[in-house]
């Protein structure tokens, strides 16, 4: 039976994937006490890996899409860090934003919008967060958005 993240993550059409693996030589996330600290997720999701410089080859929409797909890898990993119940999610604590971004582009807080605005949606005032929104000239295997986060469980 599922809690009550994932049902309203269910009516938003959402189903948490498996937690990514990490990349390198990395843990995906590490628990202090009450804290949870989440490496960067890519932008991905069943169709692969969204790439692509926006500003460039990307609107503002698309690079916030990006944005809404790291989300849900980071709720995956804050649900492995809580043994498979995301209910025990307290707090969305700070998410930090990376746009793979042109030089002249100015809309990085729009695009980690797609990922600021899901967690709301799906998580009520438990999603509220701190942010930082930060361009990037290039993220790692051409990704458009990497997005880590803080977050508190019980």
């Amino acid at each position: 039976m599922s809690g009550q993240f994932e049902a309203k993550l269910a009516q938003l059409g959402v189903t948490l994937p498996d937690a990514p693996a990490p990349a390198a030589n990395y843990v995906p996330y590490v628990t202090v006490g009450d804290i949870v600290y989440v490496s960067g997720q890519i932008s991905g999701g069943t169709n692969g890996l969204v790439t692509g410089k926006v500003g460039q080859s990307m609107s503002t929409q698309e690079g916030a899409e990006a944005a809404k797909l790291c989300a849900v890898s980071l709720l995956a990993q804050v649900k492995a860090a809580c043994g498979g119940d995301l209910d025990r999610l307290v707090k969305v604590i700070k998410l930090t934003g990376f746009v793979n971004s042109t030089d002249s582009y100015t809309e990085q807080p729009q695009v980690i919008n797609g990922a600021s605005d899901f967690m709301v949606e799906a998580l009520g005032e438990t999603g509220r967060h701190a942010r930082a929104a930060v361009s990037a000239a290039a993220l790692p295997l051409g990704v458009a958005v990497e997005i880590e986060g803080i977050f508190q469980i019980k």
